[in-house]
């Protein structure tokens, strides 16, 4: 898990689309979101007084796998764009994201 999440990055996931797409509406949790092909919007609460819609912005894309010796990991690329959603709160999203998307290995 990162300290620091910027308002744009991208990561390689090792995972295939089908495995992102089951493991995303545990991960994004709560928030309303909308999904098509290759991308998904997420919705953040604002306070009133801050008007405007505050969103996280996902597009993914398959990446050739990883390749250990026989062993082939499948990839995908994911970028994050966050539009107006404060410091704090893109903080407290990824870091339960990022705990719902780890994956341990023995």
């Amino acid at each position: 898990m990162q300290s620091y999440y910027p308002e744009c990055f991208e990561r390689d996931m090792g995972c295939t689309e089908a495995q992102w797409l089951g493991w995303l509406p545990a991960a994004i949790g709560a928030h309303a979101w909308r999904s098509e092909a290759g991308q998904a919007w997420v919705e953040f609460e604002r306070q009133a007084e801050q008007g405007g819609a505050a969103t996280l912005h996902l597009r993914w894309w398959p990446l050739p796998p990883r390749v250990h010796g026989l062993v082939r990991l499948p990839r995908l690329g994911v970028t994050f764009v966050f539009d107006d959603v404060p410091e704090p709160q893109r903080q407290a999203f990824m870091q339960r994201f990022d705990l719902y998307m780890h994956r341990g290995g023995g």
